[in-house]
């Protein structure tokens, strides 16, 4: 598999480009804010044609290049159902400081792909020569997912905002909750085995291995705070 990764926008967001292999369809990560010409110039070095933009959920500074860039390639943007609304209602989720910090960036405002999907996670997501579990982790957002995949050597999970070295997503911005961010720690993330590199949506890499033995959102403590 080839995999590559940059970090755009004003938040540091990470984002991802996958393929099976250069010269081949790819899948992009999320869409971060100044991310499409660096996609694009990736694309072309590598020879790869983009198959899909995948959003680990509906926050702008995750999503604000995926339209443009989508629809420059006749691909679908998939994003998880209940955070559709968000491709072209940004603010709905996000305070009036960060929705103003971040649309004053975008040349124009969204208007929702072309060709937009929703992922069925009762199965596995095939797309651009690659496969996918998707679990639904909300909490940070209502539909914010998991992107579980495999490079044919290592297990990795593409995370978003809910789980990052060390630490996790806010649940205080408007379609946050605490309670099932909660739960989807409890009972998506740390089913996640120790092997799965985790790829966050800001920061740096880690491993569930860490996250299990050292992150302290995921230990019994924190988690039993849901009863």
């Amino acid at each position: 598999m080839f995999i590559a990764y940059f970090v755009a926008g004003p938040l540091g967001n990470n984002c991802y480009l996958l393929a099976p292999d250069r010269g081949t369809s790819a899948v992009v990560v999320d869409a971060p804010v100044g991310s499409a010409a660096t996609i694009e110039h990736a694309l072309d070095e590598h020879g790869l044609e983009l198959a899909a933009v995948l959003l680990t959920h509906g926050h702008l500074d995750h999503c604000a290049e995926a339209a443009g860039l989508a629809d420059d390639h006749d691909a679908p943007v998939l994003i998880g159902a209940a955070d559709r609304m968000l491709l072209t209602r940004p603010e709905a989720a996000l305070s009036p400081e960060l929705a103003g910090q971040l649309t004053d960036l975008l040349p124009e405002p969204l208007s929702e792909p072309r060709r937009v999907e929703t992922y069925e996670p009762s199965r596995p997501l095939l797309i651009g020569g690659l496969t996918f579990t998707v679990l639904p982790a909300p909490g940070h957002t209502p539909g914010s997912v998991l992107l579980r995949t495999s490079t044919g050597e290592q297990e990795i999970a593409f995370t978003g905002d809910v789980l990052f070295a060390g630490s996790i997503g806010r649940t205080d911005l408007p379609g946050g909750d605490d309670p099932t961010m909660r739960a989807s720690l409890r009972d998506v993330v740390r089913a996640l085995p120790p092997q799965v590199h985790v790829l966050p949506g800001h920061g740096p890499f880690s491993t569930m291995a860490t996250e299990l033995a050292d992150n302290p959102y995921l230990t019994d403590a924190y988690l039993e705070a849901l009863n």
